[in-house]
C-alpha cells in the first residue's frame, strides 16, 4: 500500500495534469469498485469538468463541477 507521501505526490501530479479537463468517457474495469453501479457512475461523471484534485488521508479526491466528488483508493499497488 502506498505511504502517505506517495499519495500526496500522486495527488499533486494529477492536479497539474488533469485540473480543468473534462471527463469525456468512463470505462469501469471493476464494477464492484464504483457506486451506484458502472452505468450510473459513468452517467454521473461523463462530461463534467475536474475542478481540483487533492487527498484526504490515503484517498485521492477529484472534485467535479456541480459538486460531485470521486474518491479513489490506490489499493495495494499504488497505481
Amino acid at each position: 500500500m502506498p505511504e502517505l507521501p506517495e499519495v500526496e505526490t500522486i495527488a499533486r501530479t494529477l492536479a497539474q495534469e488533469v485540473a480543468g479537463s473534462v471527463i469525456e468517457r468512463v470505462e469501469v474495469l471493476d464494477p464492484a469498485a464504483v457506486q451506484p453501479g458502472p452505468e450510473a457512475f459513468a452517467a454521473l461523471v461523463a462530461g463534467r469538468r475536474i475542478e481540483s484534485v487533492g487527498r484526504r488521508a490515503k484517498l485521492l479526491l477529484m472534485r467535479l463541477e456541480g459538486g460531485a466528488l470521486i474518491a479513489i483508493h490506490l489499493r495495494m499497488t499504488g497505481r
